[in-house]
C-alpha cells in the first residue's frame, strides 16, 4: 500500500496517513519509506504492517513506564470501531489511538555513537553539542545515553536543537516531560531488546498533550525510528550489522545527491530491507508476521 484512500479528513505524512475521527485518530501505516529526509518512490512491501504490529507490541509493554495514545490495532474482529468500511488490506496496518495535540519536536535517545552523531563527534568531539570523552570509536556504547531533540519538518531536513531551544519551542513543562519519558522508554526498551539479541543503538520518539498530560504518540521502537543492531555480531570500531532501513540509507547515500530527483530502489535493496524488518519483528516478539 503506497497510499490509503478512506472517506474521511486525512493528513499524509512521510509514511503514515492519519484520519481524524473526532476524539480519536486512525493511523494507517503505508509501505512508503523515507531516508535522509526524503520519501522514496519505491515501497517496501508489508512494511506498514510491521510498523503497526511492532509499535502495538511495544505500546502494550511500555504503558506502565510512559502513558501513550494506543487503543487497538484494527482487525476483522473490531472493524466496527471505525465509522466507515475498511477492506482487509487495512487490517493489521491501521491503529486506533487517542487524539493528542502533537508537540512539534522529535526526541532522540542515543546510547551508541553512530550515524550523524559519529560524524559530528569526529569533527568536534560532541554529539548535538554535548561533549563526549575523547577516543571513542564508531558504534561505541556511550558512557550514558544522551537526549538530543530536533525539529520536526513536514518536508526537508530536521534540525538538531539544544534543550534550551526545545524549551522555547514547546515550553519548559513539556520539554522536561519529553526528556524524562524519552530516556525512560529507551532504558526500558534497550534492556528488553538486548534480552532478545537486539541492541537498540538509538531511537526517535514523539509526544503530544492529552488530558493535560504529555503522552507518547505516533510509532515507537520500530525499524523506521530506531537503529537495531544484532547483539551477537556487535563489534565497535565501524558500522554494525543492522535490522533496520540501513540498506536504504546506504544505497541512497551512494546513488543520490540532495536536490536531485529521488530514484527508484533496486529490487535487492527492497528485498533486503523487507527481510530485516521481518527478522527484527520475529526476534523481538517471538512470532512470525504474515504479510
Amino acid at each position: 500500500m503506497i497510499r490509503s484512500e478512506l472517506p474521511w479528513p486525512v493528513y499524509r505524512g512521510k509514511v503514515r496517513d492519519t484520519y481524524d475521527l473526532g476524539d480519536r485518530l486512525l493511523i494507517v501505516a503505508t509501505d512508503r519509506i523515507s531516508a535522509l529526509d526524503v520519501v522514496l518512490p519505491t515501497p517496501i512491501p508489508g512494511k506498514g504492517k510491521v510498523l503497526t504490529m511492532l509499535s502495538a507490541w511495544w505500546f502494550e509493554r511500555i504503558g506502565g513506564v510512559v502513558p501513550n495514545h494506543f487503543i487497538a490495532v484494527i482487525t476483522e474482529a473490531n472493524r466496527r470501531e471505525v465509522p466507515f468500511e475498511l477492506g482487509p488490506e487495512y487490517f493489521g496496518r491501521s491503529m486506533l489511538v487517542r487524539k493528542a495535540k502533537r508537540l512539534d519536536a522529535e526526541c532522540i535517545a542515543r546510547g551508541y555513537l553512530a550515524g550523524s552523531g559519529w560524524k559530528e563527534y569526529q569533527a568536534t568531539g560532541t554529539v548535538c553539542g554535548i561533549p563526549l570523552p575523547e577516543g571513542l570509536r564508531e558504534s561505541d556504547r556511550l558512557p550514558e545515553p544522551i537526549f538530543t531533540p530536533s525539529t520536526k519538518a513536514a518536508e526537508g531536513h530536521d534540525r538538531n536543537i539544544t534543550y534550551a531551544e526545545l524549551e522555547e519551542l514547546v515550553g519548559p513543562e513539556a520539554a522536561n516531560a519529553m526528556r524524562i519519558r524519552t530516556m525512560a522508554v529507551y532504558g526500558y526498551a534497550h534492556t528488553v531488546a538486548l534480552e532478545r539479541g537486539i541492541i537498540i543503538a538509538d531511537t526517535k520518539l514523539e509526544f503530544g498533550w492529552w488530558n493535560e498530560e504529555v503522552i507518547l504518540i505516533d510509532e515507537v521502537l520500530t525499524p523506521d525510528s530506531s537503529r537495531f543492531w544484532l547483539a551477537e555480531e556487535y563489534r565497535p570500531g565501524g558500522p554494525q550489522p543492522s535490522l533496520d532501513k540501513q540498506p536504504v540509507r546506504d544505497w541512497l547515500a551512494a546513488n543520490w545527491r540532495d536536490g536531485d530527483p529521488v530514484p527508484e530502489l533496486p529490487r535487492d535493496v527492497v528485498e533486503a530491507t523487507t527481510e530485516r524488518y521481518l527478522r527484527g519483528y520475529r526476534m523481538l516478539t517471538g512470532e512470525e508476521l504474515s504479510l
